[in-house]
């Protein structure tokens, strides 16, 4: 279930990645303007437009969904298992909000959830993401300008060498399919 909704088996290569992740923040900018747009209409003369509507909640879990899709799908590109990578992720920045509220000495700047070690982090993952080449696939299909796929080799294994070829012949293969004893 996990998997098709934040899209554990799918692979997104380091061009649409890229792509993806510009349209995403084109459409999400585009609807955190139209949300504010309408709340500031809506909030009466001097008072701050409230962030607890139905629209902010719903448009921060539809930017949520959609951050985490895009990366579990370069994760798997890359080769890496996005069920533990993913979930890595979110625990170090939730362990370095932790550490940067605890000890605010160490924290970005005033008003900062996090630190120079999380920023770090953050930087190195999304630039792994963005530059790191595809890792080998399983299932390989041929590419656009492929006219055949080439078949993968055999393996040679000394059991099948060894055993002679008449006993893996069927009962069939020797006539002896259909015909009646006389």
């Amino acid at each position: 279930m996990l998997g098709f909704l934040f899209g554990f088996n799918a692979r997104l290569g380091r061009l649409h990645f890229f792509l993806a992740t510009i349209g995403a923040a084109i459409l999400m900018t585009a609807i955190s303007a139209a949300i504010a747009t309408v709340a500031f209409q809506n909030a009466p003369k001097g008072m701050t437009p409230s962030l607890t509507s139905w629209q902010v909640i719903a448009a921060v879990i539809l930017f949520g969904w959609m951050s985490v899709t895009l990366q579990s799908m370069r994760v798997r590109d890359i080769g890496w298992d996005p069920v533990c990578v993913i979930p890595g992720w979110i625990a170090a920045t939730i362990i370095d909000g932790v550490v940067a509220s605890k000890i605010p000495a160490i924290a970005l700047a005033h008003g900062q959830h996090g630190t120079i070690v999380g920023a770090l982090v953050n930087v190195a993952l999304f630039l792994a993401l963005l530059f790191w080449p595809s890792g080998g696939h399983d299932n390989s299909a041929p590419a656009y300008g492929d006219r055949f796929r080439t078949p993968d080799v055999p393996s040679r294994s000394p059991v099948a060498e060894s055993t002679p070829a008449a006993p893996r012949i069927s009962p069939a293969a020797n006539g002896g399919f259909g015909r009646r004893g006389l």
